[in-house]
């Protein structure tokens, strides 16, 4: 691979990883956030199941599938923000293996 290549691939990489960073950054606060929606939303379920004197065995479950788009909203939030870190670990092992080429090179060329 030639050094001009190999620089290229390093600096594109570095650039992904700059990107990812920004991207996971959003991730984690739309993760907080959905988590906030869910919590707070089930919760103001479960009291209003109360009031209206819901068995206290089923409010749980009641609750739980009644702001359940909400637990599905949080669950992708998690998905989307775990696979955006294993892509910049991924990123990250990709420049490294690049810098480990580099090093190499220029160890033999010396």
């Amino acid at each position: 691979m030639e050094l001009q290549q190999l620089t290229r691939l390093m600096y594109q990489t570095s650039q992904r990883i700059n990107k990812t960073t920004t991207e996971i950054y959003k991730m984690a606060k739309e993760k907080a956030q959905t988590e906030h929606d869910y919590r707070k939303a089930l919760s103001q379920e479960i009291a209003k199941l109360r009031a209206e004197n819901v068995q206290a065995t089923l409010i749980p479950d009641l609750a739980r599938g009644n702001v359940s788009e909400l637990k599905l909203k949080r669950d992708m939030a998690d998905v989307m923000f775990k696979s955006a870190v294993e892509s910049l670990k991924a990123l990250q092992s990709e420049l490294n293996g690049l810098q480990t080429i580099s090093k190499y090179q220029s160890d033999i060329g010396r």
